[in-house]
């Protein structure tokens, strides 16, 4: 079976979110199942194309919109990854230092025109085509309606759906971009008078998938306005658990962290990791640390942080982290708090992959009062390091987190409030404190929970195999 996946982002080339995380790991764990799994993607100015050689594999140009493009097909002149990755290369609209920006539109419009015009030329077709997310969403449309790929619409095309706030809406008037269809069928391409990439390619998808069956049930009933479109379809749509890389993120190898450990070990692994952390950013080892790492944006619940900070820690014994970057009000309400709480307070505004499996391996608790969480990955990390999470239960984090009081192993509240949030924290300070025999236990039983790729890949593969019947 030949797959192809389609992505903005792939770690480790290109990451803003899990959806890089994801589509940087599902093809090697489906490679292992026999899949001949690769990955598209577009080519742009950042560390990774500056640091690695590469070598053209095809070039053309494509029309849009009556301008006509070069484009180039590149690929690793040494692959590392473990699966191949082909690059797209639209000098004029995709190599840039930045994944998104302003002009979505027209780069990532591009970007498929480009996938789909490069098929026309395969000797050999693939046995599907999995889309991801809105920025490949007008693919599955495409082989469908446009005239010129028509060669191709018997392959089938799954969609997933990592995140559906987001959906690439653009006006009626650049419609002409699209390569020709027959224009009866322009509804396929609408919602609520737009153009949607998301809705058409839930649309036109032989299937659609998103990242957890929980978030599956909840996109029917809230979905940024999708709602009656995914219920509508729902047929054809499923949720399968994302799994995490295991040789990335396994604290007996990464070389990110202080010191390794495994789960015999795990007191004075994390000791050693929590003791770095605590030494650079002026905390206190002897209390619990409790981290927050990801978007400062509401999505994430990140706007109550400062209240959260404010309200905990006159009350408890214990020390926050923040790692992230996001919503320029709350990255200066998080800044202005360092000094207040000096000693039992820090933060680091930006991102940095070696921080973060520090923080994963040296934190006691990980924070994620998320109001939307598709899966989530922060939790399975902090699971594999041996750091208990505290979650709200909602979409993936409700699929892999049990709170401890009903046998599980974690802590969990139901609403993004500051009650709510400031109660389960001081519940955690009490666990920490009053139960540390219990605590240690625990987090030995954190590390031996597996949320690796490898049942999703089978998932997956069941599911390709149920496109390909013969």
């Amino acid at each position: 079976m030949n797959v192809i996946h389609v992505s903005a982002e792939c770690y480790p080339v290109a990451k803003v979110g899990g959806l890089a995380d994801v589509v940087g790991a599902l093809p090697k764990y489906q490679k292992e199942l026999g899949v001949d799994a690769k990955v598209v993607m577009p080519f742009y100015s950042n560390k990774f194309t500056s640091e690695h050689k590469f070598e053209s594999v095809y070039k053309d140009v494509l029309s849009m919109g009556g301008q006509v493009y070069d484009y180039e097909i590149f690929k690793l002149k040494r692959n590392f990854l473990g699966f191949e990755v082909l690059f797209i290369d639209i000098p004029v609209l995709l190599y840039r230092d930045y994944v998104y920006s302003y002009d979505d539109t027209d780069r990532f419009l591009a970007f498929q025109i480009a996938f789909m015009d490069w098929m026309l030329t395969f000797s050999e077709r693939p046995s599907v085509i999995h889309c991801h997310d809105h920025h490949t969403g007008l693919i599955p449309f495409m082989a469908q309606e446009s005239y010129k790929y028509k060669k191709l619409n018997k392959i089938p095309i799954v969609l997933t759906i990592h995140n559906a706030q987001y959906q690439g809406w653009f006006s009626h008037d650049k419609v002409g971009h699209i390569p020709s269809f027959d224009f009866s069928k322009v509804g396929l391409l609408d919602w609520n008078g737009q153009i949607n990439p998301l809705a058409a390619g839930i649309k036109c998808a032989w299937k659609v998938t998103t990242v957890s069956p929980s978030y599956m049930e909840e996109l029917q009933r809230s979905a940024n306005g999708l709602e009656s479109l995914l219920s509508h379809e729902h047929q054809k749509c499923m949720g399968i658990l994302n799994g995490i890389d295991t040789e990335v993120w396994n604290p007996e190898t990464d070389e990110f962290i202080v010191k390794n450990y495994v789960s015999r070990i795990v007191q004075s692994g994390k000791k050693d990791n929590k003791r770095w952390l605590c030494r650079e950013f002026g905390l206190n080892i002897s209390k619990p640390l409790f981290a927050f790492i990801g978007r400062l944006v509401g999505e994430k619940g990140a706007d109550l942080l400062p209240e959260v900070i404010d309200a905990v820690l006159p009350e408890n014994n214990c020390n926050f982290l923040i790692l992230g970057s996001g919503h320029q009000e709350t990255e200066d309400r998080l800044n202005a708090l360092k000094e207040k709480y000096d000693g039992s307070y820090n933060a680091f505004i930006g991102y940095d992959e070696k921080l973060s499996h520090i923080i994963y391996a040296g934190a006691d608790f990980l924070l994620m009062p998320s109001r939307v969480e598709p899966c989530g990955l922060n939790q399975m990390y902090s699971l594999r390091y041996g750091t208990i999470p505290i979650v709200r239960s909602i979409g993936g984090l409700k699929d892999t987190v049990i709170d401890i009081d009903d046998g599980g192993f974690g802590f969990c509240h139901d609403r993004v409030s500051l009650p709510e949030i400031t109660d389960v924290i001081a519940r955690a300070v009490r666990f920490y404190n009053e139960q540390p025999m219990v605590y240690k236990k625990n987090r030995k039983q954190l590390m031996r929970i597996d949320h690796s790729w490898d049942m999703s890949a089978r998932q997956y593969l069941d599911l390709y195999n149920s496109l390909n019947p013969e």
